[in-house]
């Protein structure tokens, strides 16, 4: 069985809660690379791209948050 027909049985997680935990890692990922990426430009002067990456990654903290907001109330029922 792969991940993708997975529907709670053998984990016990639901597809749509699995979905959810995955974006919140996802979204906090992107944002841990993007730093990097955000060095990167910084250490070429390259005023344009640190902009474009810390709008990006300020995006996928709030895209985290929201996420994480879902979650608690989800896991707390």
């Amino acid at each position: 069985m792969t991940s993708n027909t997975e529907t709670g049985k053998v984990t016990g997680t639901l597809d749509k809660d699995y979905n959810l935990l995955w974006y919140v890692e996802e979204c906090l990922g992107n944002a841990l690379r993007l730093e990097t990426y955000i060095d990167d430009a910084e250490r070429e002067h390259d005023n344009e791209l640190v902009e474009l990456f810390r709008k990006a990654q300020a995006d996928s903290r709030k895209g985290a948050e929201m996420g994480k907001e879902l979650l608690r109330g989800r896991l707390a029922g």
